[in-house]
């Protein structure tokens, strides 16, 4: 079968593929130890006292626990235009897609950073940050280039078809980069939500999660994502209103994670 062959025939089965089944066990894994690290940190601002490594390391986790069973099918997908070696290429196209998330985790450290010392020194800008950080998000969400990115990750078969033509030792590692670079286009105003209510704050991981699942997976439309975009656009005036609302920005926020 060719390459063009085995992505048209992969559409009835993307989801129940071994690929698709591996990920979502390790999404599942990491939800689990996030959750565990998150019951020890509790929610505050900023970076909860990590440094820059150690805060990449838990930023990664998350965003394996948020964004790996969203990318599921894509990877079944991908990975039936394989003659063989299935389970290694896959793992390498993960490991490239990771690696974009982790490299936004520089920017996520820098203004998680930011935001601390705001809610510390000047709380009132750090109010001011979070109701910006929900407009930015509301606005992102109906533009043209976040529907754009989403179209790649809802329907990446024209993408594939260019994979398939790559060449050379890391040529999988390429592809999850690639798609991971979309992705980060797609999602990136909704992860900038977790520095305003807080790095490890599990209900927002969760909310969020869910969102980008429908997003690319259920694909309800581009009402959903308006949709997503007014909330924000609520949480803006909610914060205003009341500034603990947002725990990432709120320096009197210590609640326990136990107790979500």
């Amino acid at each position: 079968m060719t390459s063009q062959g085995a992505i048209a025939g992969a559409r009835p089965r993307t989801l129940f593929q071994p690929e698709s089944s591996a990920l979502l066990i390790v999404a599942a894994g990491a939800w689990l130890v996030t959750i565990a690290v998150a019951r020890d940190m509790g929610v505050m601002p900023g970076t909860m006292g990590l440094g820059l490594f150690g805060f990449l390391g838990v930023w990664t986790l998350m965003m394996a626990a948020m964004m790996l069973g969203s990318i599921a099918p894509f990877a079944s997908l991908y990975a039936r235009t394989m003659g063989d070696r299935r389970t290694r290429r896959v793992a390498s196209l993960v490991t490239g897609y990771l690696a974009v998330w982790a490299a936004a985790g520089l920017v996520g450290f820098a203004l998680a950073a930011g935001g601390e010392r705001l809610a510390d020194n000047a709380p009132g800008w750090a109010q001011g940050v979070a109701v910006g950080t929900c407009v930015v998000c509301g606005i992102y969400q109906m533009t043209a280039f976040k529907d754009r990115c989403l179209q790649h990750c809802r329907s990446p078969l024209g993408h594939l078809l260019r994979y398939t033509s790559l060449r050379g030792p890391f040529v999988d590692v390429r592809v999850g980069t690639n798609h991971g670079t979309w992705c980060l286009g797609c999602c990136w105003s909704l992860m900038l939500l977790l520095v305003t209510f807080g790095v490890m704050n599990v209900l927002a991981m969760v909310v969020l999660a869910a969102v980008i699942v429908v997003e690319k997976i259920i694909k309800p439309g581009r009402w959903f994502s308006v949709g997503v975009g007014l909330v924000a656009f609520a949480l803006a005036i909610a914060i205003w209103v009341d500034p603990s609302l947002a725990p990432g920005l709120h320096a009197t926020s210590t609640v326990a994670m136990g107790g979500m």
